[in-house]
């Protein structure tokens, strides 16, 4: 009961310039209890993002006015948001550069309504997490919730209360996902990852996903925090299994 009234109280945005689509998304989404919002092109998409600010946005790539890697930058520079992108599947190059922008995930027509409706429960879970951890109020003592809200290894700091990373001091920004990857790896230091569990993990399923967005994810926070990424010291790869954070 309490998932259904969380759903009924979501606004999806579906940005597709196609009819039929946006009625089988808004079909099959308002049955699971989300409100849906509609936009037809890119500009209008922008503009209904930035007023209404939707709790997760259906990015097609395709869109007139605007296309819809600039649709996700521009949201993006505004608010935090899930984004969802919807590429062709002989399209690679748009899944990349979607991530890269900032969107969360993406899912290539043909889809199956399945899968997209079980993507879009998944990151909205992991948001609706995010928050509530967020809102808790645990009253330890002062030094043990300074201890708890921090994990510390090496040259990198992860401020947990502020969604804030540092690297010799300095701050860097990521994006939420990337936050969350590094907090997973940080959290658990020396100790090699999957791939699979970090999308089972972080994005929140494991059937559905592809493994090329966890290593897309993971390029990006490298450019953000290594000095050199062709040599990482702080995120490292162990070839054939996955990835770590070094403790030294």
């Amino acid at each position: 009961m309490e998932e259904e009234i969380e759903r009924e109280g979501k606004t999806i945005l579906i940005v597709d310039d196609e009819p039929s689509i946006r009625d089988i998304l808004k079909y099959n989404l308002g049955r699971e209890g989300y409100k849906i919002i509609e936009a037809a092109d890119g500009i209008s998409a922008v503009n209904i993002a930035t007023e209404q600010k939707p709790d997760l946005i259906l990015l097609d790539i395709m869109l007139p006015k605007l296309d819809g890697l600039s649709v996700c930058k521009r949201i993006k520079n505004s608010y935090h948001v899930p984004i969802l992108i919807l590429t062709a599947k002989d399209t690679e190059i748009d899944k990349i550069l979607g991530l890269e922008l900032g969107a969360d995930d993406y899912i290539t027509k043909p889809f199956s309504v399945r899968e997209l409706v079980a993507r879009v429960k998944a990151n909205l879970r992991k948001v609706e997490i995010i928050s509530n951890n967020s809102r808790k109020t645990v009253e330890p003592s002062i030094e043990e919730k300074k201890k708890e809200s921090k994990i510390i290894v090496g040259d990198l700091e992860l401020d947990l209360d502020k969604f804030e990373v540092k690297v010799r001091g300095e701050v860097i920004d990521l994006t939420l996902r990337e936050f969350e990857v590094l907090k997973f790896l940080a959290s658990q230091p020396e100790q090699v990852v999957t791939r699979e569990t970090l999308l089972e993990k972080v994005w929140g399923y494991e059937y559905y996903g592809d493994i090329r967005t966890v290593d897309v994810t993971v390029r990006r926070i490298r450019e953000k925090i290594e000095k050199d990424t062709s040599i990482p010291k702080i995120l490292i790869t162990k070839r054939g299994v996955g990835y770590y954070i070094a403790s030294k």
